[in-house]
């Protein structure tokens, strides 16, 4: 197997030039099509593909981990870390406190509560006390070159590593930074910064008083975090707390809910893409409607009903601890 990859990637340095986008390795032609079409120069995408230190380096934990049973293993998980991350409550409130004015600023900007950014950015990485250890890039390339597309789901996924790819390259390149010093520290996933952004949502990204966005700020990620769920989902009012029933007999009901239905979903009936059916927890129960919608808009930044549920319980202690 290595001795395959060698050989691939050997022949993309043979086979690229640098006024074209002519790679032996089909991919990488996409990619650079792509990039050049988002205003980046042949020479820049041909000396970034072509770079050893960003196409010839793998991340082998990184790939280990995006592998099915690693992801489900993950989404078990998800639970555990949100009975954990309640314990982190007074931390958040204390963040609260300390950034109001960004958050003030944001509210009035895109409508979105600062209790749920807090909540978010607390169960990406703790307010940014997680340090990530990847690199974006090299996370997505070897995704991309070490998977084969023999089903729907390995399609999806060197699709997602090549626009993450070329999202890469591009904002690096508009940023002036080599293809050498495009470093973008990330987690095993591939997301980058205290917001845990992927790539492709870069174009979300805006700085607090800066018109470049650095996500590794604190000021920057909770304004970033805000346009994002006020762009993409569509959060442009504030929860009303008084609407939702007690949250935490809530999240507790739907535990039991999740684990006594395989297909359990907190907000959806049906897969829009693959109509796959799913047992709705909150479709047929009135009383929960007003908690449905902001929970569909919260899985917009990251599609998992555990994740949403205890964004919304961790948002709901730190607005009773404001208070």
């Amino acid at each position: 197997m290595p001795k395959i990859f060698f050989t691939l990637l050997f022949s993309t340095l043979l086979f690229a030039k640098h006024d074209n986008c002519e790679f032996k390795n089909r991919d990488y032609t996409d990619i650079c099509n792509k990039v050049v079409k988002n205003g980046v120069s042949y020479k820049y995408a041909n000396k970034f593909l072509l770079s050893y230190f960003k196409t010839q380096k793998f991340d082998e934990v990184s790939y280990k981990y995006l592998q099915p049973k690693y992801i489900q293993t993950h989404k078990k998980n998800e639970k555990k870390a949100n009975n954990v991350l309640v314990k982190y409550v007074p931390d958040m409130i204390e963040h609260l406190k300390e950034y109001a004015e960004v958050y003030d600023f944001t509210e009035q900007k895109y409508g979105v509560n600062r209790e749920i950014i807090a909540a978010i950015l607390i169960k990406e990485t703790k307010l940014g006390k997680i340090k990530p250890t990847h690199d974006a890039f090299i996370v997505f390339n070897t995704l991309v070159l070490r998977t084969e597309p023999n089903t729907p789901r390995e399609k999806w996924l060197i699709s997602m590593g090549k626009t993450n790819m070329a999202s890469i390259i591009t904002y690096c390149y508009k940023k002036g930074v080599s293809p050498e010093e495009c470093n973008l520290p990330s987690s095993y996933a591939g997301a980058v910064g205290i917001p845990q952004f992927m790539p492709n949502s870069f174009v979300y990204a805006q700085g607090y008083k800066s018109e470049i966005a650095d996500l590794t700020k604190m000021e920057d990620a909770i304004v970033s975090a805000s346009k994002f769920l006020h762009e993409k989902a569509d959060f442009s009012e504030l929860i009303d707390w008084r609407k939702i029933p007690d949250i935490v007999s809530i999240e507790s009901t739907w535990y039991d809910y999740e684990f006594l239905n395989e297909n359990a979903s907190l907000v959806y009936e049906q897969n829009s893409k693959s109509q796959k059916k799913y047992d709705c927890f909150t479709c047929d129960k009135q009383e929960l409607s007003y908690l449905r919608e902001y929970a569909k808009r919260i899985m917009r930044y990251n599609n998992s009903s555990n994740y949403a549920i205890g964004v919304m319980r961790l948002a709901y202690d730190a607005h009773l601890g404001l208070k």
